[in-house]
């Protein structure tokens, strides 16, 4: 089964990197220097049909120039979004953001952070993902709703 994740860094070395070890293990990978780029930021709810999600895996930065992390993830759960895994990273966390955070189910990375640490939540997801479970087709205009040039590919 090939996991689909979101990546959402803007800086864009470290976006790179973590494209580059998400696509070593297989996965398909949309990676975004701002989340307000990503058609799920556009739309006003989830149109994801029951049982289905758009992505297995949310990466993101805490602070981003244009959104902080916790708000576009909050924003995600208020559209009903269903995407199951979400980590936020962050060099300098607080303990209000952490504690928020953990209340919305994030797995949390202290930059800098290594691959192993990395491969081992992966490695976890992995083994939580049920092997029946449906992704949204990427292109379908349910998920999409903005031109395929937004989306990053490096």
């Amino acid at each position: 089964m090939r996991l689909r994740v979101l990546i959402f860094e803007d800086e864009a070395s470290i976006r790179h990197i973590l494209r580059v070890a998400c696509e070593r293990r297989g996965y398909e990978v949309f990676a975004f220097p701002d989340p307000r780029l990503c058609p799920l930021q556009v739309m006003d709810r989830c149109r994801c049909p029951a049982g289905v999600t758009c992505t297995d895996i949310i990466l993101a930065d805490l602070n981003m120039p244009q959104i902080h992390g916790l708000d576009f993830f909050e924003a995600l759960f208020v559209k009903r979004c269903v995407a199951p895994y979400l980590a936020l990273m962050s060099g300098a966390w607080s303990a209000a953001d952490e504690a928020r955070a953990l209340r919305l189910g994030c797995w949390l990375f202290t930059k800098p952070f290594t691959f192993g640490q990395l491969d081992a939540w992966f490695t976890t997801v992995e083994t939580l993902v049920p092997p029946d479970r449906q992704l949204l087709t990427v292109g379908a205009p349910a998920w999409r709703g903005q031109p395929t040039a937004v989306e990053e590919r490096l």
